[in-house]
């Protein structure tokens, strides 16, 4: 059923109601190239745990299972207040070091995002805070504390990949 959302997704999904990575619409741009699919790839979102109940009756969207976790496809276009904790924090990603959570531009988005490109420095810093304070948040639960490491061992992975190839 729509809106069945644990508590701690209602408040970090929050944070991010009024602040975005930059002070306009960052959309503009790229074309909104985050939001579009990628014919013939297996592209989305991935969920945190106990996102995908909202989406289940929510039309324009659809949740599969992956190895990676619950994967969220919409229509490239959505209603702000409906968009997966994924989406905004979107190009960052909190990540979980042994000195605590840290803010790391996610990996996955340089392909894809002139932002990510660009690194966490040309964004609001606000909501960089932001996005280290929902990782301190979802450290605390059990559930999405592991979601997190899953995360940052999938960072991790990709980042030796580039140097192994010479990228970054």
């Amino acid at each position: 059923m729509k809106n069945d959302l644990p508590a701690i997704l209602h408040t970090a999904r929050a944070l991010f109601d009024d602040l975005t990575p930059l002070r306009t619409d960052c959309g503009r741009l790229c074309a909104g190239r985050c939001c579009q699919p990628m014919e013939g790839e297996n592209t989305g979102m991935l969920l945190f745990h106990g996102e995908a109940a909202y989406y289940e009756d929510l039309p324009g969207y659809t949740v599969k299972s992956t190895p990676a976790g619950q994967l969220l496809t919409c229509s490239g276009t959505c209603h702000r207040e409906d968009r997966p904790l994924s989406c905004r924090l979107f190009p960052l990603l909190p990540v979980l070091r042994s000195d605590g959570v840290k803010v790391a531009t996610d990996l996955r988005a340089k392909p894809v995002c002139p932002l990510a490109r660009q690194g966490k420095s040309a964004l609001q810093q606000e909501f960089v805070a932001a996005v280290r304070t929902c990782g301190q948040l979802l450290a605390e639960d059990e559930e999405q504390r592991r979601f997190l490491m899953k995360l940052t061992a999938q960072q991790d992975d990709l980042r030796a990949l580039r140097h192994q190839f010479g990228g970054e």
